[in-house]
């Protein structure tokens, strides 16, 4: 990793801070990108390496455009595009206001598309990475989750298709699904009109950490693999949903049920 350019998008807080964090201590340099430049700029006084932090909304194509062209303009290259930016939400579907659903996909699919849109030759130059970093959401279909499921399942189709595209020029591209993890997504998870739900559901205590998913995706990013699922409860999810679908409908309706305040009855 030393000297790599590396792009980590949903960088201020969660996984994407952590990312940040063990890409340059492995020697990358990286560039940060959130919408709070401030909570930026102090994470990048605490990493080992040279950095750049840039202010972006992924929901808007124009920043995502910007944030590669200054990333280009202060290192001349990109090696690995983490596209992590990312929000969830918690609804039935039925009472959900469209509005949230359409505010999940745009952060998580198309800010995605927009910052591999414009990243992309340069990391076919460089032969580097295009990371996503979905969730078992993107395998398995979670009530209550519409939106977000449906945001990841758009982002492995699409990076699975670039991968495809570009599979004689030597690009990697790798989904990556960390399974539930300690993190800040289900504070700011959506509700059926578009408020924070404020309050995890889970007891965050015993997810795995952000900093133990950051490390587990470096060193796939290393390997140059092309799936990386993590957590037992993860692996088992999408195991049992690809030979047993009709029975994993019900034990996973019967899991996020016993959830705290769960909207399903």
């Amino acid at each position: 990793m030393k000297d790599k350019v590396v792009i980590v998008t949903g960088a201020s807080s969660g996984i994407g801070k952590a990312l940040a964090e063990v890409f340059s201590q492995a020697g990358a340099r990286v560039v940060l990108a959130a919408r709070s430049k401030e909570k930026l700029d102090a994470i990048a006084a605490g990493l080992p390496n040279e950095s750049l932090t840039v202010r972006c909304d992924v929901q808007k194509e124009e920043d995502c455009k910007r944030l590669i062209e200054e990333s280009i303009a202060r290192f001349g290259q990109i090696d690995i595009l983490i596209n992590n930016a990312g929000i969830s939400m918690r609804a039935l579907f039925i009472d959900l206001d469209l509005e949230v659903m359409k505010r999940v996909m745009d952060i998580n699919f198309w800010g995605s598309v927009y910052c591999s849109k414009y990243a992309l030759p340069h990391l076919l130059k460089q032969r580097g990475s295009l990371i996503g970093i979905s969730s078992i959401a993107g395998y398995r279909g979670l009530p209550g989750r519409s939106g977000y499921s449906a945001s990841k399942f758009a982002m492995q189709g699409f990076i699975e298709t670039v991968r495809t595209e570009h599979l004689k020029d030597g690009l990697h591209a790798m989904i990556v699904c960390p399974g539930f993890t300690a993190s800040n997504i289900r504070n700011t998870a959506l509700t059926r009109d578009g408020s924070m739900q404020g309050e995890t559901p889970l007891n965050e205590e015993k997810l795995m950490s952000a900093e133990e998913v950051a490390t587990h995706v470096l060193r796939a990013t290393r390997k140059r693999k092309r799936t990386l699922i993590l957590t037992l409860q993860g692996k088992l999810t999408v195991f049992l949903n690809k030979w047993f679908p009709g029975w994993m409908d019900k034990q996973v309706y019967k899991h996020f049920k016993k959830e705290a305040d769960s909207p399903l009855k």
